[in-house]
């Protein structure tokens, strides 16, 4: 399958980040404790206002009043996943749209049957790499521990079918970064290499794809799907490039 060769203006991409920031979206997030405050800074930066509410009692009155909600299983416990699902349920009986970020399925048994269990809620996006994303799928995706052990270009037909089964949009991250939506693949081949011995920088483009991608969701209801507008990458990019 061959992506159609696309580029992005830096005037259109300034133009759709003045859009998320002219709507400033609150955006409830429970995401890996690890990287919170990174999450945080990467929404901020976009325009958004994140808020960190995360206990049981408060999150699905939270979730009801947020613009969008981030879910991100990098550290998942009993009562996390518990205010997890609150939370899902609440933003859906609000009609507010959520992300799923699911870190490290494939590889452990609870976070991976947690995480599939939630596609029934219909996230309206979904961040992976490679192995999360082939596993949430069904298939044999399990990684070595948060890393990916799959590249994103093997992970394509799999993102396809995820976002065929849950209606979501669906990117997977990786040396090229690919974005599906029900019908359209566009690969992006402009990610920078990451630090792979310091966390923050080891998860910084995940929480950049996953934070910013949930105001991006939000702040723009009257925009196509990404992938359907007529805007073109640097270069025409194949899911069998590595």
């Amino acid at each position: 399958m061959t992506s159609t060769a696309i580029k992005f203006s830096f005037t259109q991409l300034a133009t759709e980040l003045e859009r998320v920031r002219t709507n400033t979206p609150l955006v409830h997030v429970l995401t890996n404790e690890v990287v919170q405050c990174f999450t945080a800074n990467t929404l901020l930066a976009v325009g958004a206002s994140p808020a960190m509410v995360v206990a049981q009692e408060e999150v699905a009155d939270f979730a009801a009043l947020a613009d969008a909600v981030l879910i991100n299983i990098g550290t998942l416990y009993p009562e996390r996943l518990a205010a997890m699902q609150a939370a899902i349920a609440s933003a859906n009986a609000a009609g507010t749209p959520w992300v799923l970020d699911p870190v490290a399925v494939g590889a452990l048994r609870y976070r991976t049957e947690a995480a599939k269990a939630m596609l029934a809620s219909r996230p309206a996006a979904i961040r992976g790499n490679g192995s999360e994303i082939i596993a949430l799928a069904g298939g044999l995706g399990g990684g070595k521990g948060v890393d990916s052990t799959a590249s994103s270009a093997s992970a394509v037909d799999a993102a396809l079918a995820l976002a065929r089964s849950t209606g979501a949009i669906v990117a997977v991250t990786g040396a090229i970064d690919y974005i599906t939506s029900l019908t359209t693949i566009v690969g992006i081949a402009a990610r920078r290499q990451c630090e792979q011995r310091q966390t923050l920088r080891r998860c910084a483009p995940a929480q950049n794809a996953s934070g910013a991608g949930t105001a991006y969701a939000v702040a723009l209801p009257r925009a196509p799907p990404l992938g359907e507008q007529e805007m073109v990458l640097d270069q025409e990019v194949r899911p069998d490039q590595r």
